[in-house]
């Protein structure tokens, strides 16, 4: 019988489209299921769209609590040059960590363009301290729990606690995102949410503040929490993902 790692439903997924490439990178903790809505949408328009499973994610929580913040980003860049092998430009699109890595590693493989949604720009400093306590602290729980009444399709994919040493690694990846924003030359679109529980509205400011590239939008939304693209106003995200892509491809 096959042992199977991954959740049922979190897999990573690719639909192959185009010319023209998007790499979807999910948030901290969380799955690339949610970001499969907003690849389905892009697939439609026939964009080539790869949902890419960061490292220690999506399987059990004591596999996130041993990487790092580069191994995700490693993740980030395994899904790139798989990207460049049938796709002649590719565009990033993150949400929340996944937004931050995005933004890293626009600053090291140039693409044309990226999508930053629901990006900290840092999280508390006291993180930093986290991986000296977490042997004796390892999981910090989460507010809540899985809505376990719905259907495994229809239900979002994430760890039911923080691994306390990927809390300070989480801090380390924003403050190597704030070394790469000066770096980016290619279009950034940034959606955020006045309602996010989670990034304040603020922080989106601060890193448009950091940024030197001459192309920077914003996407204000109004009622959505932090993951966006399975949020009330997703469709509006979806649109604008689309449109950005289109204006530079």
């Amino acid at each position: 019988m096959k042992d199977i790692q991954t959740i049922p439903s979190a897999e990573p997924f690719f639909f192959p489209g185009g010319k023209t490439g998007v790499i979807l990178i999910h948030g901290f903790t969380g799955a690339p299921k949610e970001m499969r809505l907003l690849g389905q949408s892009l697939h439609r328009h026939g964009l080539s769209v790869l949902g890419v499973r960061l490292a220690g994610h999506a399987t059990q929580p004591e596999d996130m609590r041993r990487t790092r913040w580069w191994d995700w980003l490693a993740s980030v860049e395994d899904g790139i040059n798989f990207l460049s092998s049938s796709c002649d430009r590719i565009f990033y699109a993150g949400l929340s960590l996944g937004g931050d890595l995005a933004l890293i590693a626009a600053a090291r493989i140039p693409p044309a363009g990226v999508i930053a949604m629901s990006a900290p720009y840092t999280v508390d400093r006291r993180a930093r301290y986290l991986k000296l306590v977490s042997w004796l602290v390892p999981w910090y729980k989460k507010n809540g729990k899985p809505e376990e009444d719905e259907d495994t399709p229809h239900r979002h994919v994430e760890y039911p606690a923080y691994p306390t040493r990927s809390l300070s690694e989480l801090y380390a990846a924003t403050q190597a995102m704030h070394q790469s924003l000066a770096r980016i030359s290619s279009p950034v679109l940034l959606i955020n949410s006045k309602s996010d529980p989670t990034v304040p509205f603020e922080h989106a400011a601060k890193i448009i503040n950091l940024l030197n590239t001459p192309e920077v939008d914003q996407v204000v939304l109004q009622t959505s929490g932090h993951v966006v693209t399975e949020d009330a106003e997703k469709e509006v995200v979806f649109d604008a993902a689309y449109q950005f892509i289109r204006k530079h491809s």
